[in-house]
């Protein structure tokens, strides 16, 4: 399954749901203010590291430059994709799951 979010985990706690119920196999993309969950040192930092164990996790690129943020600040192992790979990954998993 693909899971979408787009929320900051500072806003909402989305992203931690989003990890704690998705399961292993699943692709976890991080859009619009989601990217921010991603940041090397931020709190859910650990939680991703855990989840890139059986999980991929990835940011969209276009994004992180809105938002002036520097892929070395990704925490490693996270992806970086354009719009084509998303669309991919949409196309790709048998479902995708939106967290608001």
């Amino acid at each position: 399954m693909l899971h979408i979010v787009n929320k900051s985990p500072f806003e909402k706690n989305s992203l931690e749901t989003c990890l704690r119920l998705s399961s292993a196999g699943s692709s976890i993309l991080l859009i619009e203010d989601g990217v921010y969950g991603a940041l090397a040192g931020g709190e859910m930092a650990g939680t991703i590291r855990d989840a890139l164990a059986d999980r991929t996790v990835c940011v969209l690129g276009p994004d992180l430059l809105a938002r002036g943020i520097d892929p070395g600040r990704l925490i490693d192992g996270v992806e970086i994709v354009d719009y084509a790979a998303f669309v991919k990954l949409a196309v790709e998993q048998p479902k995708v799951q939106s967290w608001l």
